[in-house]
């Protein structure tokens, strides 16, 4: 994983935006064949793509794995309401939720909704386990909705880039 710059932000240019959009979809594709496609030199590329890594634009390489390849039969979106939105009881909602592997997706909301979750795990009784560990056992949360996922319609990770 890459890490953060502590320097100023990287302005991307079209290039850059460029390379972005083709390693998104596959990030194994060779850089000669990238540089081919955005008219650059392969050095060109490398350099690029090393400075979007160091600057935290590329913040990691991964592989997707397809949930029903690994058994992870049930996807859950979970609304959670904490007791308050006080500092610390939103950062120990946080680190709560960033330490939970089953949580693939965690976003801290507006509009009533503190967080909505993104939660994978084999069956039932694993997603009730973790709904308690989570959920119903911490005095940070007030209640959680969940919804299952009947279909898995769209997962796409790659961001929209103009």
């Amino acid at each position: 994983m890459a890490g953060r710059s502590s320097s100023p932000a990287r302005l991307l240019d079209a290039f850059d935006l460029a390379i972005l959009r083709i390693v998104q979809r596959d990030n194994k594709l060779p850089q000669r064949t990238i540089a081919e496609a955005v008219n650059l030199s392969t050095a060109a590329v490398q350099r690029r793509i090393a400075a979007m890594e160091a600057a935290g634009v590329i913040t990691r390489n991964v592989a997707i794995v397809d949930p029903d390849a690994v058994r992870l039969a049930i996807t859950a979106i979970v609304e959670v309401h904490l007791r308050d939105e006080q500092a610390a009881t939103v950062d120990e909602a946080k680190a709560l939720f960033r330490a939970a592997p089953e949580v693939q997706q965690c976003y801290y909301t507006t509009g009533g909704t503190s967080f909505v979750l993104i939660i994978v795990t084999p069956d039932m009784r694993a997603y009730d386990a973790l709904t308690r560990r989570l959920f119903s056992e911490n005095d940070c949360v007030e209640r959680f909705r969940t919804l299952v996922a009947l279909d898995r319609v769209k997962a796409d990770t790659a961001i929209v880039i103009p």
